[in-house]
């Protein structure tokens, strides 16, 4: 029997080569849509799914404004919780930020991005299998040290690491311990460093200073709701009362009037995709991509279904004669279903196969475009390809195996079968299903490519054109003051004027596209705001071209403006609610600031976000941002600038830092990086679209063909009566311009809801218009008529005696 089945199916084959390729060219390219998104997804919730604490280990979140903004940092709050709530087993702070360092080891020299400051609890929290040494003593103390295995092997070869010392910013460490990097996770430190038990000792009065991402372990996940009381509280007893009582007001005047911190707690195991914050070391999961990807990538399997079920029924139009006779030499109804079934299997082996080819060629490109390293070699993803695999089985081979197996044979043998009716309404049913999906990617491909146009088109508020922002390794250590710190940049900053070609240069503490570095409240009559602090040298803003709306900029001639003289933008000034600020005296972090100048709005993050309030001052007036001065600005002649750069580099390696490559990037590139996710989702979008306008194409290919088959008699009794081409392309159209219409409305309402959410992702975002659903029904129609008209068109010349000799 399955030697029968096989022999059919390949008769079928060869009867039907053009149409057989498209039905499997149509479910080999959604299967692999599928793939790619199965492969993202596994890849982004795989994301400290391996760690046993994921469950118990907490990120305390603060929502430091009424609004929207949440801060992954925390004042120095671990030990005061951790005696307040019995719920709390253990807490551990971690820097914020990966440390880009030199390690030093017998007259070598090895660089490390991702040195990590944390407590010496961090592996208790995060327990990667160590290889030489073990957690327990793996960041015993300040001068302990643990080495991932690859950054090991560079340091000390095939030598054992325990025991070794090394120097890292001038102090000598002792290698504790040697760590396997083999897990995906928010925390991925080449080297792990105990330099923070001290600098939270500095600080651990500081209750203004969130500094710190601060990781609790509960001993029960129950307990979260309880430990987040907890944890208001303490904020309550240590911030809000004591800065009351300073302003002079009760605790509940001060909260009315100027807010208070809000904690919450995160999980470890959802930190990856669903954190409120801006996201901790390592780059937050785009979970909106991710859903979009997921989701589109099924709707296009959906339509590949659909086109394979509507080609499987129409096709049995003309195996219908077959069934009829193998009924009545005793097959039975479950054998057809069977048989087909079978037929319906080795479609999808064959699909599945080509399109697991397809993947693995555009894996490399898939990586590029999400910036990871997929592969196919997984337990977890061949289990979900099985799963696939039966879902299309029963999705694509149920119905059409039913519907040929429930062909009456009387109807069939006396020819009257191909003017039957049955199973015409779902066909039309489904190829309207098509034209509304493939209706929704050209208007949500057409209002995708509006807003990203509209990001790269809007007045950003600076001019970041042939501006060199060079990444600056500031100097840090407990040696090392704020004083120093400005001292060594303002020598090189005076060492980088005397380079031919160099026309300006400015320090700035914040690099555009990436926000502000920190945020501190400041106060004014009643008004309280969460201004985002924007340190800044003489001449950066006229730099930047950052127009000036009031009062002036920053100027060396004006003693003041290191002292404590203040810079606001418009935003800020809307929340003052002053028509006249110049000369008012704020309370800022403590200290009495004077407002001299308001500059116009400008995008310090991506285009999407709304602009902050912002906070600018000279690094001298406020002390500690010279810790956050890591890029200088520098603006050159653009007749040399290349010679320009050269000479910068040159200067750079051998006086200024001669271990660390000489980086650099344009400002206007930096900046349209910043929205990179919203352009891949661009260009996603209109990868789909491609791909479902073609899909969709190949089912109304093969529809009309057969449907025109079905009618051949028929126009040719026309032809021979003297119907004219035109009034038989008129005739052959119709029914498909009315389907494409019916499809074009069915997808009017998700196209306008689903894209307007979409579009509430962006504050400054393009207003949706007639405009995108003129231009999608217009290419619709013309699609249609493109397919349908070149299939009729050959139908009208064909041979009449070829259908009507036998009548």
């Amino acid at each position: 029997m399955l030697k029968n089945w096989i022999s059919i199916f390949i008769f079928q084959i060869k009867n039907n080569k053009l149409f057989t390729a498209l039905n499997v060219l149509g479910l080999s390219i959604g299967i692999a849509g599928l793939i790619f998104a199965i492969l993202y997804w596994n890849d982004e919730h795989s994301y400290d799914q391996w760690n046993p604490n994921k469950d118990t280990v907490f990120l305390v979140a603060n929502q430091m404004d009424p609004t929207t903004y949440w801060a992954s940092s925390s004042a120095p709050i671990g030990s005061a919780i951790k005696n307040s709530s019995s719920e709390v087993e253990s807490y551990c702070y971690v820097s914020g930020n990966y440390d880009n360092e030199i390690i030093h080891y017998n007259g070598k020299k090895i660089q490390s991005e991702k040195v990590l400051v944390a407590q010496k609890n961090f592996f208790d929290y995060f327990p990667y299998q160590f290889i030489e040494g073990n957690a327990a003593i793996g960041l015993s103390d300040g001068n302990s040290i643990s080495l991932s295995e690859d950054l090991a092997r560079q340091l000390f070869g095939n030598e054992n690491a325990f025991g070794k010392k090394i120097v890292l910013q001038n102090q000598v460490l002792v290698v504790r311990g040697v760590y396997k990097l083999d897990k995906k996770s928010i925390f991925n430190p080449s080297c792990v460093v105990n330099f923070m038990d001290l600098r939270v000792k500095n600080n651990i009065q500081l209750w203004g200073n969130f500094q710190y991402i601060l990781l609790l372990k509960l001993k029960n996940p129950s307990y979260a709701a309880s430990v987040t009381k907890s944890l208001a509280k303490v904020y309550y007893d240590n911030m809000t009362v004591p800065r009351a009582k300073f302003q002079s007001m009760t605790p509940e005047e001060l909260i009315k009037k100027f807010g208070e911190v809000k904690p919450t707690l995160e999980p470890l195991s959802s930190i990856r995709l669903h954190t409120k914050t801006g996201g901790l070391i390592e780059s937050n999961g785009n979970y909106q991509l991710l859903l979009i990807f997921a989701g589109l990538s099924i709707l296009i399997l959906i339509l590949s279904i659909v086109n394979y079920v509507n080609s499987a029924t129409a096709n049995a139009v003309k195996r219908a004669k077959e069934i009829g006779v193998r009924k009545i030499i005793g097959a039975s109804k479950a054998n057809i279903i069977q048989q087909f079934i079978f037929e319906t299997i080795l479609i999808i082996l064959f699909s599945i196969l080509i399109s697991l080819v397809i993947v693995e060629l555009s894996l490399p490109y898939y990586n590029v475009f999400l910036e990871k390293t997929l592969v196919l070699q997984s337990g977890q993803f061949y289990l979900q390809l099985i799963i696939v695999f039966i879902v299309i089985i029963i999705a694509a081979g149920i119905f059409p195996a039913f519907y040929v197996s429930n062909f009456e044979v009387l109807k069939v043998l006396r020819g009257n079968f191909a003017r039957s009716k049955n199973g015409v309404w779902l066909r039309n049913g489904m190829l309207i299903f098509q034209f509304a999906v493939a209706a929704f990617f050209i208007i949500g491909s057409y209002i995708v490519n509006q807003q990203i146009d509209y990001m790269n088109s809007k007045d950003l508020g600076f001019n970041g054109n042939q501006i060199l922002n060079i990444s600056y390794r500031n100097v840090y250590g407990e040696k090392i003051s704020f004083k120093d710190q400005y001292d060594k940049y303002d020598n090189i900053k005076n060492q980088l004027l005397r380079i031919k070609g160099v026309k300006e240069v400015a320090g700035g503490g914040f690099v555009m596209g990436n926000g502000a570095k920190s945020v501190i409240s400041y106060h004014h009559k009643d008004i309280n705001i969460d201004g985002n602090n924007v340190p800044v040298d003489f001449g950066l803003l006229e730099m930047m071209k950052i127009k000036l709306v009031k009062g002036r900029y920053f100027s060396p001639k004006y003693t003041q403006d290191t002292i404590n003289s203040m810079l606001i933008n418009e935003t800020a000034l809307k929340l003052l609610n002053e028509k006249d600020p110049i000369g008012k005296k704020i309370n800022w972090d403590g200290k009495e600031a004077i407002i001299v100048g308001v500059v116009k709005d400008f995008n310090i993050g991506n285009p999407g976000e709304a602009i902050p309030p912002m906070s600018i001052f000279h690094f001298k007036s406020v002390p500690w941002f010279n810790s956050l001065l890591n890029n200088i600005y520098v603006t050159a002649d653009t007749q040399t600038m290349q010679q320009t750069i050269a000479d910068i580099e040159s200067l750079w390696v051998k006086k200024i830092d001669s271990e660390y490559p000489f980086l650099y990037d344009f400002v206007d590139k930096e900046y349209k990086r910043s929205y990179s996710s919203y352009v891949k989702q661009k260009n996603l979008f209109s990868l789909l679209n491609v791909i479902v306008i073609i899909i969709a194409l190949i089912g109304l290919f093969a529809l009309a063909s057969y449907s025109i088959e079905r009618r051949m008699k028929e126009i040719a009794i026309r032809k021979t009566l003297g119907a004219e081409t035109n009034v038989l392309l008129k005739e052959l159209c119709k029914q498909y311009i009315l389907f494409s219409i019916i499809g074009f409305v069915i997808a009017l309402f998700p196209a306008y809801y689903l894209l307007n959410k979409w579009l509430e992702n962006f504050a400054y975002r393009v207003s949706i218009s007639i405009s995108p659903f003129l231009i999608g029904f217009s290419a619709l129609l013309l699609l249609t008529l493109a397919v349908v008209l070149s299939r009729a068109y050959q139908a009208t010349k064909v041979d009449v005696l070829k259908y009507l000799k036998y009548e």
